[in-house]
């Protein structure tokens, strides 16, 4: 599946203020198959939250899920992921749709019941909170799982998650690569240190956590 998902045309990265930095493919898969392990991707429902070029969403897609939402703000990522998506659709029969829109500033009609939410929101690096409103628009879908790549130093997503009636765990960390895409970065290529959490309603905690 990584050989597949890195075969995807490849985000934009147009706006540093939507903290435009793609999941890698090896990454992505990795994630996807721990989510299919913990919550059983076939004939799910998900819904991939600021999709840049569908990486994530499409990656369901090859696990089983049977409808995939990719929501994207900007118009030629979510241009692109739709041609992604039409790509993937050339092997399997998911139903997949597109739709660009600004979580938070727009009206998002999602028509069906939402089972697993993934996203890698903006951090909030370059413009504080920016991750609010794709994190409350997440929590709003009543889904069964939330999955939420973020910075190890982020403090904020169990209490939103509380408020929502939310509880969380820790499926990995990993070092989150940066390649110099912004004409303000001055290294050829760093890393950031990334957690990634599983939201569940509480009862549907899966990880048992080692004593």
């Amino acid at each position: 599946m990584a050989i597949e998902l890195s075969k995807l045309k490849p985000h934009p990265h147009n706006s540093v203020e939507l903290e435009q930095y793609s999941t890698e493919g090896d990454l992505a898969a990795f994630w996807i198959l721990a989510i299919d392990q913990l919550d059983n991707l076939e004939n799910k429902t998900v819904v991939d939250l600021g999709s840049g070029n569908g990486i994530l969403g499409l990656g369901t897609a090859y696990l089983g899920a049977s409808k995939v939402f990719l929501i994207e703000a900007d118009e030629e990522a979510s241009l692109i992921s739709k041609q992604n998506a039409e790509k993937v659709n050339l092997k399997l029969v998911t139903e997949i749709k597109t739709i660009h829109a600004l979580i938070g500033n727009q009206e998002i009609q999602i028509p069906i019941q939402s089972d697993i939410v993934v996203m890698n929101p903006p951090w909030g690096f370059q413009t504080e909170r920016a991750d609010r409103p794709l994190l409350e628009f997440a929590f709003s879908l009543d889904a069964t799982a939330i999955y939420v790549l973020h910075s190890t130093k982020a403090k904020h997503l169990q209490a939103i998650a509380k408020d929502f009636g939310y509880e969380g765990e820790i499926v990995f960390e990993t070092d989150f690569r940066l390649p110099p895409i912004y004409s303000h970065h001055s290294k050829k290529k760093t890393t950031t240190d990334a957690r990634c959490w599983r939201f569940y309603k509480p009862g549907d905690k899966k990880i048992i956590e080692s004593e």
